[in-house]
């Protein structure tokens, strides 16, 4: 009797190793099978793509007179000042509901035409997100500006994520998005260089949008929309892509049009923003200063900063915003000659709607 017993513990254990290896191997199969489908989805969208135009507006701009352009990155919908970012140390992945998509696009066009914008440039703008209920953003954007033609650009389309575990970030499609109460005749999309390998899975299909403005003198105002890369291993990927960026502004300079662009350089724009900031410096090594050698003759780069406000555009979401979180300036502008600056800053929203604050520029054309 206890050899049958001691027979009948052998065979259990042997059935639950060879359990315990099925559901490991079958595991790994899924694994497998999940990598191979993220790969094999994914794909960039080719270069030089023209983009459709939705016109309201047929004006051209005027020659000397003051003119005002808002840069923001809304970040899809999700941050109030108490939301975190799984990718930037905290915990959240999407937007907490439909309701505060709603929300916190609502507040943040409502935030920027406060500064009475003619010119308008959106980053991190849902097309149809996992993350962000999937409502239409761009729809939104223009039920409240109805009197701006728009371009949207796609940067992103990632297959489904499945991370974090208990609430993936999922599948989603973003852009950039150009508006103006000007008339826009066309809109070139530029695809940037990008980091190759595992790293392109986190990071999006990074372009840039030149929108030319006709303005009354018979030249145009060509109006770059950018985002930078951030998430990269890799810090020369960002200096590539401006690279690009200022070759092209040349060009149309070098036609004798203005050159001016603004967005999300993910570059450290004030070049200490920690010091400025008065802030730990630990969670600033993603965003570098632009360097100098970078910037042709012709062109400056123009931070925007008020010495008496000294407000940031962008906080790290590792944590809900408050006395200890990182600051930063990394929203701005690139602008040719002949573009003369009036004013530029940030405005301060207490991050109310996004991990970003609208960052304005007032200039004239001469």
């Amino acid at each position: 009797m206890k050899n049958l017993n001691r027979s009948e513990k052998k065979s259990s254990v042997k059935t639950v190793v060879t359990v315990i290896v099925l559901v490991l191997l079958g595991l790994l199969v899924a694994v497998a099978i999940y990598v191979a489908y993220v790969f094999m989805a994914y794909e960039r969208l080719e270069d030089n793509i023209n983009l459709e135009i939705s016109s309201v507006a047929q004006q051209p701009m005027k020659k000397e007179e003051e003119h005002c352009l808002v840069s923001y990155n809304i970040g899809f919908g999700a941050y109030s000042d108490d939301f975190t970012f799984f990718m930037d140390g905290g915990e959240e992945s999407r937007a907490r509901s439909p309701e505060a998509v709603r929300e916190n696009v609502g507040g943040a066009l409502t935030a920027l035409k406060k500064a009475d914008p003619e010119l308008i440039l959106l980053q991190e703008v849902d097309s149809d997100g996992t993350r962000s209920h999937h409502i239409d953003q761009r729809e939104l954007v223009k039920e409240q500006l109805p009197e701006f033609s728009s371009v949207f650009a796609q940067n992103y389309d990632s297959p489904y994520l499945m991370w974090p575990l208990d609430d993936p970030h999922g599948a989603n499609q973003a852009g950039t998005m150009t508006l103006s109460k000007y008339n826009i005749t066309s809109s070139l999309r530029r695809s940037l260089p990008i980091e190759n390998g595992p790293m392109m899975m986190v990071d999006l299909d990074r372009c840039y949008s030149a929108s030319r403005i006709p303005v009354d003198n018979g030249k145009e105002l060509v109006l770059y929309n950018v985002h930078l890369s951030a998430y990269t291993s890799d810090g020369k990927i960002a200096e590539e892509q401006l690279v690009l960026l200022f070759e092209d502004m040349q060009k149309e300079v070098s036609a004798g049009n203005y050159a001016v662009a603004g967005g999300d350089f993910n570059k450290d724009l004030l070049g200490n923003s920690a010091q400025v900031f008065g802030v730990s410096s630990e969670n600033s090594t993603w965003a570098k200063p632009i360097p100098e050698a970078l910037i042709p003759e012709g062109f400056q780069i123009v931070t925007p900063f008020n010495e008496n406000e000294k407000a940031a555009s962008c906080r790290n979401a590792d944590r809900p915003y408050g006395p200890d979180s990182f600051l930063i300036t990394i929203d701005g502008f690139i602008i040719s000659d002949h573009v003369q600056v009036i004013a530029s800053s940030v405005m301060d929203t207490g991050f109310l709607w996004s991990d970003h604050n609208p960052v304005y520029l007032k200039f004239r054309l001469e």
